[in-house]
């Protein structure tokens, strides 16, 4: 006996072995049951050799005191020690399944299925698999000898005789047999079922592919027909009886556990359809109702058990349609977003040890093989396999994959499926997560052949395969167009001109020979420049294609480059700020207004990286104050007003590009950053922006026209009124700036100067400002003013207050509820607030009469300003349940309550609207309503603006622009239709809580 505190020599050899218990080790080798062979070195030696040393003595004891008699015991230890292919296969398995080791507990004969080392042996087919499963007459026998079965496959597995792919190929053969099987028992209980009708099994997924996890569903679509003269009704009855028994045989557990479930919810209608179907009814089903995921699923479909005639009629049918997927309308984005959901259904705690579904693991690489094979596979039936790595090497070998790139996805993805075979063998638990346990990491990664610090190797090789799917998997798509104009490497097999033109086609590009002459420009020749486009235009590409214009976004970028290609750190913000070439991208596809405006003035790329480390930062609107302070500076340094408007303009330009470029980033959403859920905060940041920069301009403006006519002494106090949107913080992109101009005389100084003055300051204003140019126009409008068009331009304070005191109307008052002063004499802007205070918010509130007349205005203004031909359903701003809807019901309830209410006192809609709910005027719900009403009519029209360059309140007619309007809402390709129902809805319910607060309905 060892003493105390020291080792035994025993206790070393097996801490060098491998052993993490070494005295638990200790202890089983001194059993009886490894008496004669306990310090045999080949039996160390086989015991270190497998993942898990000691789970594989644990489990060679168990299975020695399982035997019958000494005499079994004595001819298996003499067996293993003598055989090393056994020693191997046997220990192998005992190290790397503590559940194979169970079975092999319960059924102590079973080791003798690993004897057999013949090279028929290495690779069994369905044939051999058949045989071993013949004598099961029940399903508890069939799960005995399913697992029998298994552990030969194991074996071969752990030991390196198989590769993953043959081992995948094997368990899907080993289903097709299972399958058959239970069929058969099926059948042999209900043989009058079995009369009626012919049933043929069609395996899909993993198993239709031949390349089966250790434990998966086995998903499966069944086709019934019935046999001659036999009623079609009760021979489907018949066959669904049929097809429940088989499925229940397979996925039922027993004392002997379950096989592995049987899952049929890829046929037509999933669960909720029939589980089986004639084959015309599948027929009918995938011409007329299929979606585009069913067809991706058919790529695998193999008949496999039951009627072999009725099986490959259902292929021979159904194929063709397969390959005509590809010319769905939004084909690569709905397959696309149909992967983005498998990874935003992950839970959040799970995502990062995810094997398969998530980014950069087994999912990426098996949809972006299916989506170049359903593009390319109409025109070349050499890439129609069924098995993710035959067709990802047929891919390679016709050009439509760059070989390094399907060398390196090849790798990554034998080597991940690899680790989910290991974690599921050990329990045959069906899971793709990599265990966080360092035991269970430390048996994976010897499992993988990583001895030497095997829990940090397994986690350096798994983070670098990943690394590579997630790098390739998009890239795979794209890569081989600029191969095909760039011709860079003349010994590789390249794209054609016409699948390349397929791929771009099937990407959404409208024109795709002119966009392989935009990738042949900006992706040709030896230049660091072309170099680096060749780097970013995979993603851009994809980037583009998620839009509702890929062809403009990449017209849009050539544009841009060509501009910029030169500037060094161009390049170098998109290659190198992560952010950056994502949101140009989105920028350059989203409609005319951004890259109208960065066309001009392509130095503002430089807001869309990561600024202070957030991705997007430098799109962050500015406030009134900075803006303020750097266009003042403008106009200092300016020769003269007309320049100095002119760099006014400038800043405007930009900031105004900051703007949108910031809303379209965060409506869209990226992928480090979500689109932003509040749709309200959207509308606030652009309206107070677009506010904020209008008033600055006109505060430039102003200054610019007082310099240059009077230096710095005008002869009057001067300021400039925001009236509707303006007053409101709410401007969109494409709003008029609604203004009233007030002056006082200085002291001293005659009125009829002092206004001569003030006149002569607005008409150079709106000179300037309306001077030609390609930036959107600032329409400063004065109608609001008293007596309207007929009435002065300017008035002064005095005169304004005779006016409001003796001929104001109702419609005047309500006007000013959103007066605020923007610009100009700070001290003359309060007061005339104080002035009209009393007027908008009338201390005794609203008479009768006042209300009628405010409702008589609204039903006129219903009646005559709505556009001639135009669906007032769809009217965002005259509309039922629109802007002008919600405004007036709240500008009502401000005039009634506003004295009395300090709440209300604001010009903000919003902000009233939440006071008036405060305050309990409105319902919760009711006020909810309002606000969701008002919110989605403002997205809308500056959607409409950001689209198409020009204002507008109605939803565009052309289908891309609309398209791009519900892109921008939200709304992916082919669901624009869900955005005109949910307009329409929302309308509908604010314009019944319109109806009775402000109509009294």
């Amino acid at each position: 006996m060892t003493a105390p505190g020291r080792r035994s020599s025993t206790f070393t050899r097996l801490l060098r072995h491998g052993f993490t218990d070494p005295s638990a080790a200790e202890r089983l080798l001194a059993g009886e049951e490894l008496t004669g062979v306990r310090s045999d070195p080949v039996l160390l030696e086989a015991l270190g050799a497998t993942a898990d040393p000691d789970l594989a003595l644990g489990g060679l004891v168990r299975l020695l005191e399982a035997q019958p008699d000494p005499a079994a015991r004595r001819g298996l230890l003499d067996t293993l020690i003598a055989a090393k292919p056994l020693r191997d296969r046997l220990l192998g398995v005992l190290g790397a399944s503590a559940a194979l080791g169970d079975h092999l507990a319960r059924h102590p004969h079973d080791w003798q299925a690993l004897v057999t080392y013949e090279p028929q042996d290495l690779h069994p087919g369905v044939t051999e698999f058949e045989r071993g499963l013949a004598e099961a007459d029940d399903p508890v026998a069939l799960r005995v000898a399913y697992r029998r079965c298994l552990l030969s496959i194991a074996a071969r597995d752990v030991c390196g005789t198989t590769d993953v792919a043959e081992t995948a190929a094997e368990l899907a053969d080993l289903a097709t047999a299972t399958l058959r099987a239970a069929l058969a028992l099926a059948r042999a209980a209900a043989p009058d079922d079995a009369a009626l009708c012919r049933l043929a099994v069609v395996a899909m997924g993993k198993c239709g592919g031949h390349e089966l996890n250790y434990v998966s569903d086995v998903d499966v679509i069944f086709v019934g027909e019935a046999v001659e003269g036999a009623d079609e009704d009760k021979a489907l009855r018949a066959a669904t009886r049929l097809a429940s028994h088989l499925m229940r045989i397979c996925s039922e557990t027993t004392v002997e556990g379950s096989i592995w479930p049987v899952d049929a919810n890829l046929r037509p209608e999933g669960r909720n359809g029939p589980l089986v179907r004639t084959l015309s009814s599948h027929v009918a089903y995938y011409q007329r109702w299929a979606k585009t995921w069913e067809f991706q699923a058919l790529l695998k479909a193999r008949p496999v058990a039951g009627d072999p005639e009725l099986g490959e009629a259902y292929l021979a049918a159904l194929q063709p349609l397969v390959w005509q997927a590809a010319e769905r309308e939004n084909f690569v984005a709905d397959v696309q977003k149909m992967r983005r959901r498998v990874v935003e259904n992950i839970p959040a705690s799970e995502v990062d040890r995810e094997l398969k579904l998530g980014p950069g693991g087994l999912r990426d690489v098996e949809f972006a093989v299916q989506l170049l094979q359903l593009v390319h596979g109409r025109t070349d039936a050499a890439l129609r396999s069924g098995t993710t790595l035959k067709a990802l090497q047929a891919l390679a070998d016709g050009g439509y994959v760059g070989r390094a790139d399907a060398v390196q996805l090849d790798e990554a993805y034998r080597f991940l499926r690899t680790m989910e075979h290991r974690i599921q063998l050990y329990r045959l638990r069906r899971t793709h997560l990599v265990p966080e346990d360092e035991t269970d990491q430390r048996r994976l990664g010897r499992s993988l052949g990583l001895r030497t610090d095997p829990v940090a190797g397994l986690n350096r090789e798994w983070k670098r395969h990943a690394s590579v799917v997630r790098r390739l998997h998009e890239k795979l798509f794209y890569r081989p167009l600029l191969d095909a104009v760039a011709q860079l490497a003349p010994g590789e097999a390249r794209l054609s001109a016409v699948a390349a033109r397929e791929r771009l086609v099937a990407l959404g590009y409208a024109d795709p020979a002119s966009a392989l002459r935009h990738l042949e420009a900006l992706a040709s020749g030896v230049s660091r420049k072309a170099a680096i486009q060749r780097t970013l235009l995979p993603v851009l590409l994809g980037w583009f294609a998620d839009s509702a214009d890929p062809d403009a976004g990449l017209l849009n970028f050539r544009k841009v480059s060509d501009a910029l290609g030169k500037t060094p750190w161009y390049l170098r913000l998109l290659r190198d700020e992560g952010a950056a070439a994502e949101n140009l991208a989105r920028v350059l596809s989203a409609g005319r207004l951004a890259p109208d405006l960065l066309m001009r003035a392509p130095e503002a790329v430089a807001l869309l990286g990561d600024g202070d480390g957030r991705a997007g930062s430098g799109l962050e609107p500015r406030g009134r104050a900075p803006l303020e302070q750097e266009i003042l500076a403008t106009v200092r340094r300016a020769a003269g007003a007309e320049q100095a408007v002119t760099g006014v303009r400038g800043v405007r330009r930009r900031e105004l590009f900051r703007t949108a470029a910031g809303d379209i980033v965060s409506s869209y959403g990226t992928e480090t950053q979500p689109a932003e859920a509040d749709q309200g905060a959207l509308v606030d940041r652009v309206g107070a922006a677009v506010s904020d920069l209008t008033a600055a301009t006109l505060a430039g403006t102003l200054r610019a026209v007082v310099r240059e006519g009077w230096g710095d002494d005008l002869p009057t106090r001067f300021a400039i009124i925001g009236m509707g949107r303006f007053g409101g913080h709410e401007l969109g992109y494409g709003s008029d700036a609604d203004v009233i101009f007030v002056h006082e005389p200085r002291e001293g100084v005659e009125e009829r100067e002092a206004s001569q003055a003030a006149n002569r300051v607005v008409a150079e204003m709106r000179r300037l400002l309306q001077l030609p140019s390609a930036d959107p126009p600032l329409l400063i409008d004065a109608d609001l003013r008293p007596e309207g068009k007929s009435g002065p331009l300017v008035r002064t304070l005095k005169s304004y207050a005779a006016y409001y005191r003796r001929w104001s109307l109702v419609w005047e008052a309500q006007a000013l509820l959103r007066a605020e002063p923007v610009a100009g004499d700070e001290e003359l802007g309060r007061r005339f607030v104080e002035l009209i205070d009393p007027l908008r918010y009338p201390a005794d509130g609203l008479g009768d009469d006042a209300v009628r007349e405010i409702r008589r205005l609204k039903a006129r203004m219903e009646s005559e300003r709505m556009p001639r031909g135009a669906d007032p359903k769809l009217h965002t701003k005259l509309g039922p349940g629109g802007l002008s809807d919600v405004e007036w019901t709240v500008q009502l309830l401000q005039m009634r309550h506003g004295s009395t209410l300090p709440g209300l006192r604001t010009t903000r809609t919003r902000a009233a609207l939440a006071a008036a709910r405060e305050a309990g005027l409105i319902e919760a719900e009711h006020a909810g309503t309002l606000d969701e009403a008002w919110v989605l009519a403002t997205r809308v029209r500056n959607a409409v603006m950001l689209v198409r360059g020009r204002a507008g309140d109605t939803f565009p007619s052309e289908p891309r622009e609309l398209a791009a309007v519900g892109r921008y809402l939200g709304y992916g390709p082919g669901h624009v239709g869900e955005l005109l129902d949910a307009y329409r809805r929302t309308a509908r319910r604010a314009r019944a809580v319109v109806d009775e607060l402000f109509y009294g309905a």
